[in-house]
């Protein structure tokens, strides 16, 4: 069978500018530095522009494979792999700095929110403007109409501008659009998990038919329960390089065995490079058996964040999100840091624990949520750190018995005869 998808080789450079860090100055320092420059005879740096250096990044590098019509491709990797580029390169989106791609058949992509629609157009205008993108007539768009609307769910805002729709709206529409149009292609990035859980388990459904239809899916989330499910060949991209293609499972258990597993987070750099935003930058966080040196079952678990808040007088509070490979949710709590609206400018550390007989043997992930008065987010991080569980009871091994968690539960048992019981059966 041909395919429908032929990359080669493919690369893409890209430049990155960095300009040299100013220290920080007030409006008197600015004055000063004016004043003396309109006395002064010297010349040097008169131009005032700061010193600029520049570096290549290979987000992509000699990447070769191929894909057959139908089938659904998973494509995974830690961040910063090369996923999103290489569907924006295969969407046209950009072009690659090297090799050779052929694609026959149409692409309908679906990579951030509100790709393809314009603002001010509203809904009903957005569905016939991606059908006419996609090389389709009006006629067709029209018999695919209803079925749009049906499955977004946005009928009562089909005729307002999409500019005014919620992230979850927008991506409602959008994938039923890119869905129902009929390209020979369908491409979806991580854009699905703005969705809602019910949603999001449609799209896979929807996603599936149109494979079994004959056209291709290729499919980026770091879901792997999600990437299992749907489909049935995977390529592992590992620093813009290919390490992996061939089936599924064999892709994604070679993805989870690569992860980083170190249990400690520490910035080393200058405050404002750490991880953050203008809110919160977080310095350190560290993953330690509560018992022992190896984290398993029985050992419990030690965690502890410290972090720079910058947001002064607020109720400041931190979310855990604790996910296990599966990506599901195992636990989701929170601490209230600061409770009398007395946050102040300076570093906060957080130290929790996990009772021994509670993970069951696998990789988990961290998320982490930083918020005002348990409403306002001010900073969040998906996947921050990653620790592995191990078995003891067999041989500190990675080896999973079934179930999510690992309680440990007190049996007790008695024997009588049946003559001696008191029930007769």
């Amino acid at each position: 069978m041909s395919s429908i998808i032929k990359v080669e080789k493919v690369s893409k450079e890209f430049i990155i500018s960095h300009e040299a860090a100013e220290k920080y100055t007030t409006l008197r320092d600015v004055m000063a530095r004016k004043a003396k420059k309109i006395f002064s005879f010297s010349r040097s740096n008169s131009s005032g522009k700061k010193a600029v250096t520049r570096e290549s990044y290979m987000a992509l590098n000699e990447v070769s494979f191929e894909v057959k019509p139908g089938e659904r491709l998973g494509i995974i990797g830690r961040n910063g792999a090369g996923k999103s580029t290489l569907l924006k390169v295969l969407s046209r989106i950009t072009e690659p700095s090297a090799g050779r791609i052929e694609i026959n058949g149409r692409v309908a992509s679906l990579l951030e929110v509100g790709t393809g629609f314009h603002p001010e157009l509203t809904g009903r205008e957005n569905i016939f403007l991606n059908g006419a993108i996609l090389g389709m007539s009006r006629a067709e768009i029209k018999r695919k109409f209803d079925e749009i609307v049906d499955f977004s769910e946005v009928e009562k805002f089909l005729d307002t501008p999409v500019k005014r729709y919620s992230s979850g709206m927008y991506v409602r529409l959008a994938f039923a659009v890119a869905a129902h149009l009929e390209p020979e292609i369908l491409v979806v990035d991580e854009v699905l998990a703005v969705g809602d859980a019910q949603f999001q388990k449609k799209c896979l459904g929807k996603m599936k038919d149109v494979s079994s239809n004959g056209r291709t899916v290729l499919f980026v989330s770091h879901n792997m329960a999600a990437v299992k499910n749907l489909c049935t060949h995977g390529i592992l991209l590992n620093k813009g390089q290919l390490e992996f293609d061939g089936p599924i499972l064999d892709a994604v258990t070679l993805y989870q065995k690569g992860q980083n597993t170190s249990t400690l987070f520490s910035h080393k750099g200058p405050l404002s490079e750490a991880p953050g935003n203008a809110n919160i930058r977080i310095l350190r966080f560290e993953v330690t058996p509560i018992e022992g040196d190896v984290i398993s079952i029985s050992s419990g678990i030690n965690f502890e964040i410290s972090f720079y808040n910058q947001k002064e007088d607020i109720n400041l509070d931190i979310t855990f999100d604790l996910k296990n490979e599966d990506d599901v949710v195992i636990l989701h709590q929170g601490e209230i840091v600061t409770k009398e609206r007395d946050s102040r400018q300076g570093i906060y550390t957080v130290k929790g624990q996990l009772p021994p007989h509670l993970l069951n043997t696998g990789t988990y992930t961290f998320t982490l949520i930083f918020g005002e008065n348990q409403q306002h987010p001010l900073f969040g991080v998906h996947d921050f750190l990653q620790f592995e569980v191990m078995n003891e009871r067999l041989g500190n091994t990675f080896r999973r018995l079934p179930g999510i968690i690992r309680p440990k539960i007190e049996y007790s048992s008695s024997f009588q005869l049946l003559k001696d019981a008191e029930h007769s059966w």
